[in-house]
């Protein structure tokens, strides 16, 4: 006999979050309400946003109900009453996705928050599936191919962020003996591959605020001239696949990379970007090093909006095997859509919403 799906989200409302929720309700007959988590001071943001998407999804009042919380806390600080046996997914977003965290930060939300996560999940006696993401780049300073299937730990890692992310995979992959579970391991994740929509300018839009800056100058000048892949992913692409996966049967004990399998080259994508956003070819080169150097100056930084840490992925050398995730989003017709088609939309969305603070994170 099937059993209703009852979902419990952290990580609302969450860009990732939000849509995540709309892709699974499109796709599952069985779903019947989810609990999403909130810290305190997003209550009420969180319970429009809900509501929204209520009416939006032509649900129930109370469907989607909004449960404060904390996942740094023990039992994640639950302020209202969750029936445990209820739950059969846990969806697990919640974690500081920034290049520049400092590490005392970065460990008490990805590692301690996702321990107590799991903790909590120990306790629900009905749990169909955890699905819990990652980050492709737990793989650190690692270069070559990367396996998924593989979870080592690298001789060092580029930021506190991978860093991080790498300790609370570990922590889940102990669990997949007693929990059915599915790690996510995304790429790096740009706005919607057809719309271009996103909610922040961070990751590759960074390239697009330091065009923005120097705007000014006659030539646009090359960052550098790498071969280095930089493994960007549509948010729709990973919608689209998560909201299968989660559901797929063989899914349970598995890891996959959402990456591109067809990658480009750091070089190649910043052609893209500055012949669309100037409708010019770049012309000379700023040596990384030196881009490196100007970084590390924060009036710089800021003036570019740009974080420092971005230029390490411009020289790492390492490459995605997402063999298992194509085989299994093949039974379902879903690939990751080619970068450079989803490039106008990109930066079209970008033009549109350059002046709005709202999208600029903060540049420490």
């Amino acid at each position: 006999m099937n059993v209703n799906h009852v979902y419990f989200f952290t990580g609302f409302p969450g860009f990732l979050a939000t849509r995540l929720i709309k892709g699974l309700i499109h796709k599952d007959e069985l779903f019947e309400k989810a609990f999403l988590l909130v810290l305190p001071a997003l209550e009420d943001k969180a319970k429009q946003e809900a509501q929204r998407l209520e009416q939006e999804l032509k649900l129930d009042s109370g469907t989607l109900q909004v449960v404060v919380g904390d996942i740094t806390k023990m039992n994640l600080d639950l302020t209202q009453t969750v029936n445990h046996e209820q739950i059969t997914h846990v969806f697990h977003l919640a974690a500081i996705y920034d290049l520049a965290v400092p590490k005392d930060i970065a460990y008490t939300v990805n590692v301690t928050g996702t321990k107590n996560v799991n903790n909590w999940i120990l306790t629900l006696p009905n749990i169909q599936r955890y699905i819990y993401f990652s980050t492709a780049y737990v793989a650190g300073t690692r270069e070559g191919a990367l396996l998924e299937t593989e979870l080592i730990k690298p001789p060092s890692f580029k930021n506190y962020y991978e860093e991080t992310k790498y300790e609370a995979e570990v922590l889940v992959e102990a669990l997949k003996p007693q929990v059915p579970t599915t790690i996510i391991r995304p790429g790096i994740v740009k706005g919607h591959s057809v719309t271009g929509e996103t909610v922040k300018f961070d990751g590759p839009y960074f390239i697009l605020n330091t065009l923005r800056a120097i705007g000014f100058l006659p030539i646009k000048p090359y960052i550098g001239k790498s071969t280095s892949k930089i493994n960007l992913v549509p948010v729709d692409f990973i919608i689209e696949a998560v909201s299968f996966l989660a559901l797929y049967e063989q899914g349970a004990g598995k890891t996959y990379h959402l990456t591109d399998p067809n990658p480009y080259s750091a070089t190649e994508i910043y052609e893209m970007l500055v012949q669309e956003m100037y409708h010019v070819r770049p012309k000379g080169i700023i040596p990384i090093s030196w881009c490196k150097a100007f970084l590390a100056l924060a009036p710089i930084r800021k003036f570019l909006h740009t974080e420092q840490e971005t230029i390490d992925y411009f020289t790492w050398k390492g490459n995605f095997d997402c063999r298992q995730a194509k085989e299994d989003l093949m039974k379902a017709n879903i690939a990751c859509p080619d970068f450079k088609a989803g490039v106008p939309a990109m930066v079209q969305y970008y033009k549109l919403n350059e002046n709005n603070p709202n999208y600029q994170v903060q540049i420490r």
